[in-house]
């Protein structure tokens, strides 16, 4: 399997400059890489036309027109070199890597076409879009490994030795080596090929997980865990910073270091949030044996509501506020980044992890398996109007995902009494 290694780089102020610069040619060469494409195509394109019957039809399934494949590009490079000699100092693998980044954008975007998906042109990068550079072959040549980490330092070949927080050992082999930029920060992201680490079970626990905002997750045992709300937080000092950054003037110094601030301050918060997911995916993977989820739809949940209109066509309350409010909520747990999160820490450790259907979770009673009255959000309590049961709504939701988990139903674990099990 493959693993990646991220660490921090602390370069000097002419090794920074030596990085952007790199980075600044990487994006003309794909900006100028995908234009040749696109005008290659434009350029020796033909409407193609077929007779139905007497009538001329216009035939937009059959492409048309030159396409401009890796190799041709590839081949250019000496060429660009001759013509640009600052392209010379930029690694040659690394602006390889950059025309296979054009190649692989065009491919995608005919599969998606293919597939009848809405495609999406592969477009022209700007400063803020394209922020890393690749390595893509790092293992030993003629006896000498093109990137190394050595003495604190990472060895990057016409850069030259950077600074690095190396805070773990690589494992593996190492493949390929990507320069971040994140704001002002760069980073080394080392992918290895290591072997898929399977340990012996250490526990038969299996565990139901229903992940909420009042509380962040709720297990079948009844226990929980607070939801952090990092953006909730730090929402008014974020806000001071935006508004400061709307009464800059445009492209002005002051503007860019304003932008600065605040890019830092999401960063903040995306990082506090990273750290809270890894530490509780890590309890739950060392503690169970099988954990299970809802299966959630995150691009649906946070879907804005749609407008209502009445007879004389004028808009009616729709609940937008309340919803976006919500969807900010939603977003600020950061509940698919969690699961995906514990599904990597599981397969490295050889734990079990299953998604399920979350209909009707919060309805149906963890006890006898029946189906109860709708609850809005609000009611926090489940009450079972069949046989009296109490419990907490989550609980009796992380119950019933933890049954469906084990594809048990819920009307036979009311009968075999697996629900004094599954909460002891």
């Amino acid at each position: 399997m493959m693993k990646a290694f991220k660490y921090r780089l602390y370069p000097t102020r002419k090794q920074t400059e030596k990085l952007q610069t790199t980075l600044d040619l990487c994006r003309e060469l794909y900006n100028a890489a995908l234009l040749e494409r696109r005008e290659a195509w434009r350029m020796t394109a033909k409407v193609p036309v077929e007779m139905v019957g007497n009538v001329a039809v216009i035939n937009y399934a059959k492409p048309t027109g030159t396409s401009i494949s890796y190799e041709d590009q590839s081949a250019q490079l000496p060429e660009i070199k001759e013509s640009r000699p600052e392209y010379r100092e930029v690694y040659s693998q690394v602006l390889q890597d950059v025309l296979k980044r054009v190649d692989k954008a065009f491919k995608a975007y005919f599969k998606r076409c293919k597939e009848g998906k809405t495609p999406g042109f592969p477009r022209f990068q700007g400063y803020d879009r394209y922020d890393s550079f690749t390595y893509p072959q790092i293992e030993k040549l003629k006896g000498k490994p093109t990137v190394a980490i050595e003495n604190g330092k990472v060895i990057l070949p016409k850069i030259g030795h950077i600074k690095v927080k190396q805070h773990r050992p690589l494992e593996g082999k190492a493949k390929t080596c990507t320069i971040k930029r994140e704001g002002n920060c760069w980073y080394a992201v080392v992918t290895c090929e290591v072997e898929a680490l399977v340990k012996l079970p250490y526990t038969d626990l299996p565990i139901g997980i229903d992940m909420g905002l009042k509380h962040f997750m709720t297990d079948s045992n009844g226990d929980t865990v607070d939801n952090p709300r990092f953006f909730r937080k730090s929402h008014g000092r974020l806000k001071k910073k935006q508004q400061r950054l709307s009464k800059r003037r445009n492209k002005s110094h002051r503007r860019k270091r304003s932008a600065q601030l605040v890019g830092k301050a999401h960063k903040t918060i995306r990082n506090q949030r990273r750290d809270f997911h890894h530490k509780e995916a890590r309890i739950l993977v060392d503690t169970f044996e099988t954990i299970v989820f809802e299966d959630l739809s995150m691009h649906h949940m946070v879907k804005r509501p749609k407008a209502k209109q009445d007879e004389n066509g004028r808009y009616l309350p729709n609940g937008a506020a309340a919803k976006g409010g919500l969807n900010k909520s939603i977003l600020d747990a950061g509940w698919g980044a969690f699961i995906e999160l514990v599904k990597h820490k599981a397969e490295c450790a050889g734990v079990t992890v299953y998604e399920v259907d979350p209909r009707k979770t919060s309805q149906m009673c963890s006890a006898c398996g029946e189906e109860g009255e709708h609850k809005d959000l609000s009611v926090r309590t489940h009450i079972c109007i069949h046989c009296g049961v109490v419990l907490d709504r989550d609980h009796n939701a992380a119950v019933n995902i933890l049954n469906r988990g084990l594809g048990r139903s819920l009307r036979e674990t009311a009968s075999s009494g697996t629900f004094q099990e599954a909460t002891a």
